[in-house]
């Protein structure tokens, strides 16, 4: 038994999930006044299940968590609690969204979810790290100086 194994009545378990997942359209909202209190409503949210968050950061346009879930809460109802409460919540704090998004549907349907076995420390510092990557990656041009489709004919 490790150290990080939690336990319930008759249970032991380390139950661990790296989950990413985006707001609706990708939509870059994550990064303005909205961080910090996205922030705090997942957080308080997770406290409310008894789900530890392990690492996590708001990127852009996505949300990497690594989070301890306990054995008696599948992932998909986690997720469907964590995306649902917080869209609501969202909503709420900050009405001016609904012209936006409507219907108060803040995040995309769907989420990336992997159990995390022992290499817990290359995800934590991958999530860590993300960020500073992603600015590396977007610094690098992209630009194709030549056409592809200059010298294609096209059949009529």
């Amino acid at each position: 038994m490790s150290k990080d194994d939690n336990s319930l009545a008759h249970t032991r378990w380390n139950c661990k999930y790296h989950i990413v997942f985006t707001p609706k359209y990708r939509r870059k909202v994550i990064y303005g006044e909205l961080r910090k209190d996205i922030g705090h409503i997942l957080r308080r949210l997770c406290e409310l299940k008894d789900v530890e968050i392990i690492e996590a950061h708001a990127m852009p346009d996505h949300i990497h968590m690594l989070v301890k879930i306990p054995p008696k809460i599948s992932v998909s109802s986690f997720m469907g609690y964590l995306k649902g409460r917080s869209a609501v919540i969202i909503h709420e704090r900050h009405a001016n969204l609904k012209y936006n998004y409507g219907n108060r549907s803040f995040w995309a349907r769907g989420y990336f979810a992997s159990t995390v076995g022992l290499n817990q420390k290359t995800i934590e510092k991958y999530i860590r790290e993300q960020e500073s990557e992603d600015r590396l990656r977007d610094t690098i041009s992209k630009r194709e100086y030549i056409d592809p489709f200059k010298n294609i004919k096209h059949k009529k």
